[in-house]
């Protein structure tokens, strides 16, 4: 049964309930210490940080539910996750999920996957990720026997990344003015590798084609292949998953669902249906912002989690945009890449379908560069990568909530290109040739699904596909982009990334100010937190949260 995401209409969920207060349905309740455009992970972090140190708070949502890409949405009796698929770093008390466990009250808990939490389908090899520095390693080893040398100088390549990272994320604290007498120490003591690619990196070490990838396996994590993407950014994904994968249990909404009452506590909300129109300027000061029906909301302090491209590109009014350089700016950073996605419900349960608690990375080959340019070239070639998610399994909950039930998601990359001529239609009025496209797309990814796990051939009760149309019309995105800001060397040489802007009151938090995934966005909210409240007053706080004698948070 295949039916389109972009045909179904969205309807409140008991399973997975909407997340905030309708913004029509609710009087606005200021004057407010901070508005925050967008309830992604990065938005909601800010918004909680700040409710910590009293600040009352309205975070501004355009889509009918709160969580950006940690929302859940249920169709036919089914749910899934739209953007969460795994998260790292949750199996001890690490800082990330000491910063989760505050955000969330401690109330979210988090399931292990197996031990073999990503398997990469080359060609016709199949390769293991496992659990545990050690056991990573041991099972490299075993495979590449000749490369034990070249392995170890990648691990201790990545821990070089790791150490360095909190002096790097450090540094966007500063104002310009300090940045600047800054940079010649961070350019002397930062690793070579931080201006390098990945696949430059890597090349110094070995030779080996079938290595190389293996250990790039997971560059759908962040949307580039090795030859384009940033080593910081390689590393700060490979470092986060080395000791596994965990799954939120009860479905990724809970994280928003968990943050909420710290917002409240404060006098604050989370607003849906609340589009913002402009953020209003005067004089180079914010003075609030003006929503899409009319209502202006006052307030000198306005935090954007829309990402960069939509905060300079549409919010801010143009005057502004070029007084401060951002046109100019804008042309130094690309949005990273359009995707497709697959929603597959079955009636059976997990177990029964033999399904794993393992991510599945399929790729025609291991030139993975190759592969993506023959793609982007002709969409007849094979997906260079296609990624396939089981939720149900990783979840203990699932079956509770939906017994005799599973899901399974795909996820891969297309051209934006290839759906522009759709890009000015309705949601849900966008033709049969939409339609049929979409069907077309779908039936080959499941062809993927299939040729790993034949038994599921019959046994799929709905499946539904989205595209970067969907990205754009339900996250608010302007190209279908995944992950905001394309992660290659450039996008990381770029101090204009930072939480301040240019124009006074006016902050940037989210994946665009570090890097993407749920705790790239969520240390970047930290980030910002942290800039507008100052250090002195988030100190205190970030020293209790992290159980460390200094405010160290990266």
């Amino acid at each position: 049964m295949n039916k389109s995401k972009d045909t179904q209409d969205a309807k409140a969920k008991v399973n997975c309930p909407r997340i905030g207060t309708r913004y029509r349905d609710w009087r606005l309740n200021g004057p407010y210490d901070a508005l925050i455009i967008g309830s992604g992970m990065g938005g909601l972090t800010t918004a909680a940080f700040l409710s910590e140190l009293g600040w009352k708070v309205a975070v501004l949502e355009q889509h009918y539910t709160a969580g950006g890409y940690t929302h859940s949405y249920e169709r036919e009796g089914y749910e899934w996750d739209v953007g969460l698929h795994y998260v790292g770093d949750m199996g001890v008390p690490t800082m990330p999920r000491r910063m989760m466990d505050f955000l969330t009250g401690g109330h979210l808990q988090w399931a292990a996957m197996d031990q073999v939490y990503d398997r990469f389908f080359i060609g016709d090899k199949v390769f293991d990720a496992l659990a545990g520095k050690q056991a990573y390693r041991d099972e490299l080893v075993r495979r590449f026997p000749q490369e034990a040398k070249a392995i170890d100088g990648y691990l201790a390549r990545l821990a070089q990344v790791k150490k360095f990272v909190p002096l790097f994320t450090m540094a966007r604290l500063l104002k310009p003015w300090q940045r600047k007498l800054a940079q010649p120490v961070l350019n002397m003591v930062l690793p070579r590798s931080f201006q390098m690619t990945t696949g430059a990196v890597l090349a110094e070490l070995t030779d080996n084609r079938d290595l190389i990838a293996v250990l790039t396996g997971q560059w759908g994590d962040h949307g580039l292949p090795p030859s384009q993407s940033s080593f910081i950014i390689h590393g700060l994904v490979a470092s986060h998953y080395l000791h596994g994968g965990y799954y939120p249990v009860g479905g990724s909404w809970r994280i928003a669902e968990a943050i909420l009452p710290k917002i409240r506590e404060a006098g604050g909300e989370v607003f849906t249906y609340a589009l913002v129109k402009q953020i209003m300027v005067d004089d180079g000061q914010v003075k609030g912002v003006l929503m899409k029906d009319g209502t202006r909301i006052d307030c000198n302090c306005v935090v954007s989690s829309a990402g960069v491209f939509n905060t300079f590109g549409h919010l801010l009014p143009p005057a502004e945009v070029q007084r401060a350089g951002y046109d100019k700016l804008l042309t130094q950073v690309k949005p990273s890449a359009a995707h497709l996605g697959v929603y597959i419900g079955l009636k059976h349960t997990a177990e029964e379908l033999g399904l794993p608690k393992t991510n599945f990375w399929i790729y025609p080959s291991n030139d993975y560069d190759g592969d993506t340019q023959c793609f982007l070239d002709d969409p007849d070639a094979p997906f260079p990568v296609v990624y396939v998610s089981f939720p149900s399994a990783k979840d203990p909950d699932f079956e509770r909530r939906y017994p005799g039930k599973s899901t399974i998601e795909i996820v891969a990359p297309t051209n934006y290109a290839w759906f522009e001529k759709w890009e000015d239609t309705i949601w849900g009025k966008r033709g049969e040739d939409y339609e049929t496209a979409k069907a077309r797309w779908g039936e080959r990814l499941m062809d993927v699904l299939y040729d790993k796990l034949p038994q599921l051939r019959g046994k799929v009760d709905y499946f539904e596909v989205s595209t970067p149309l969907s990205t754009n019309w339900f996250g608010g995105y302007q190209r279908g982009e995944l992950y905001g800001l394309d992660h290659d060397p450039k996008r990381f040489q770029q101090d204009w990334l930072t939480p301040r802007t240019q124009t006074t009151g006016l902050w940037l938090t989210g994946q665009d100010i570090l890097s993407c995934g749920i705790v790239g966005a969520m240390m970047g909210g930290v980030l910002t937190a942290t800039a507008v409240a100052g250090l002195r007053k988030m100190g205190p706080v970030l020293k209790r949260v992290v159980g460390g004698k200094r405010a160290d948070f990266v």
